[in-house]
């Protein structure tokens, strides 16, 4: 007994050794100053931030430089003084960083950076971080995919702690290719901010929907031959236990010159309704002379939001091709306009369509429509053509205020690459989305900051432990969510499901009568 409680004693002391043996920082007492912000990647300098976001850790682009400082100093209270050596990385305590920006809600954090050349020490002009009032929610999830189209490999679901660095796989699909296994996972979902009830998608073997509820995993085969295909994108009811679809014929296409090299395109779509618990599918919409795609709830439950095309006017020898040859020839003249339908709770019942968004007029195109949670703001994505904007230079982020029917750019978010598939925080604050700009290749995902007056602030990366993890990082980023809790259903859990389930057949019900 006696020799543990030594080995105790020993083993704590040589903790606080090591402690106290870290490299400590202190701000230079004489330099020179330089009139230019220093080059920060990523560019995390005069961005509003969440009090609970982790430590936005960056590295210092500085020729000749062999050490950094970096003095965060709270407009109330608070500092932190830290630093980098020869990398030149900034990693912040997360401990002080929290307590730093819980002490300056809705105030600046003045940024002050030191490098140390061979003449001596510089100091260049400071810079702020502004921390909001509002949190952001503290989980994301998305998928991790490579920049190949042939085989689903090595992709996954994974969710990411917001407020440190913690990130877990949700599920994870098939590391080393085999025939028999090789699967894609997508379209992940949930309902209002809650992981509690959720879905996403599994294509080609061991296909199928996974739908959990709590700690409950099921299986579903949502396709019949009164569907296009299986089901598509979702969007859950914010209350109820339904599930809105699209079901969509896609297929890619490679343009030989061209900057964008990749076009997904629609060869059909309708949208049609599927009720979890009755395990019941009705048609909702399925115009075989229109395209509709990409449903939305809002968030009273009382809309479905979705785009919408029509067949372009092309010339009379386009049209004798057929299929998706005729659809090749005349990709960029794909216009999609936003739309809505009224949905009554006690009849289960839709009514007669309404434009909200006109695009096609303006020879430009909708994608991704998502409602703020106030019911306010309809956010979505707009490009030249098409719907599939992770692929287009032209894509931008736009709002419609639905009490104004003012229609913008959110110009401060937005850059001169892709910005796409976006998402909503629970309290209508902040917005993460997908773009392109840190590479042109890769897609990473960026938060902005969207304030009472409907005005972005502009985005910044997402915050990773080393600061060089999106230069490292060989995958993309897809279809971000945040949600309010983690998911606690185990990857074994899904895998399971995925692995040794057939999965149910849905039952098909007639279209749903207008109101």
């Amino acid at each position: 007994m006696r020799i543990n409680h030594i080995s105790k004693i020993v083993g704590v002391g040589l903790l606080l050794f090591l402690a106290a043996c870290g490299k400590r920082y202190s701000v230079p007492t004489q330099y020179s100053e330089r009139d230019t912000v220093a080059n920060l990647y990523p560019d995390y300098t005069d961005i509003v931030i969440p009090a609970n976001i982790a430590p936005l850790n960056f590295m210092v682009q500085a020729n000749n430089a062999t050490a950094i400082v970096a003095e965060l100093k709270g407009e109330r209270e608070g500092q932190i003084v830290t630093g980098g050596g020869k990398s030149l990385k900034v990693e912040i305590d997360t401990t002080e960083w929290r307590t730093l920006l819980n002490q300056n809600r809705g105030a600046d954090i003045i940024i002050s950076i030191y490098a140390k050349m061979p003449t001596g020490w510089v100091k260049y002009k400071s810079h702020t971080l502004t921390v909001a009032e509002e949190d952001i929610d503290a989980y994301l999830s998305y998928r991790l995919i490579e920049p190949g189209y042939e085989l689903y490999r090595q992709l996954g679901l994974y969710q990411r702690n917001l407020t440190n660095f913690d990130e877990r796989p949700i599920y994870e699909n098939n590391r080393v290719y085999y025939d028999d296994d090789n699967h894609c996972v997508n379209c992940h979902n949930y309902q209002n901010y809650s992981t509690q009830n959720m879905l996403f998608h599994v294509r080609a073997n061991h296909g199928g929907t996974i739908f959990a509820n709590g700690s409950k995993v099921t299986k579903v085969q949502i396709k019949c031959d009164s569907l296009i295909t299986s089901g598509v994108y979702p969007s859950w009811h914010p209350t109820k236990n339904l599930v809105a679809f699209s079901t969509n014929k896609t297929w890619q296409c490679f343009h030989l010159y061209h900057d964008e090299k990749i076009e997904v395109q629609d060869g059909a779509s309708d949208l049609f309704l599927y009720d979890v618990d009755k395990n019941e599918v009705q048609m909702i919409l399925n115009d075989s002379t229109q395209y509709e795609t990409f449903p939305c709830w809002s968030p009273d439950g009382k809309w479905l939001y979705y785009c919408t095309a029509s067949d372009p006017e092309v010339d009379a020898e386009i049209l004798d091709t057929i299929g998706s040859i005729r659809n090749n020839l005349v990709y960029d003249k794909f216009h999609y306009n936003i739309c809505r339908l009224p949905y009554d709770d006690a009849t289960g019942r839709f009514g007669e369509s309404e434009m909200v968004v006109d695009c096609h007029s303006r020879e430009r195109s909708a994608s991704f429509p998502r409602i703020s949670p106030d019911g306010r703001y309809l956010l979505y994505a707009e490009g030249n053509y098409g719907q599939f904007h992770i692929w287009h230079l032209s894509s931008d982020l736009y709002v419609k205020d639905l009490q104004t029917d003012s229609v913008y750019a959110l110009t401060e978010a937005n850059c001169d690459d892709v910005d796409s598939y976006h998402t909503w925080s629970s309290n209508g604050r902040w917005i993460v989305f997908s773009t392109r700009r840190m590479d042109g290749n890769y897609t990473r995902l960026f938060i902005t900051y969207f304030d009472k007056n409907g005005h972005a602030h502009k985005a910044f990366c997402l915050p990773q432990r080393d600061p060089e993890h999106n230069i490292m990082l060989l995958k993309s980023y897809n279809v971000p969510e945040l949600t309010k809790d983690a998911v606690q259903i185990s990857e074994g859990t899904f895998r399971q499901c995925i692995y040794e389930t057939e999965g149910k057949k849905i039952i098909y019900k007639p279209k749903y009568q207008k109101q």
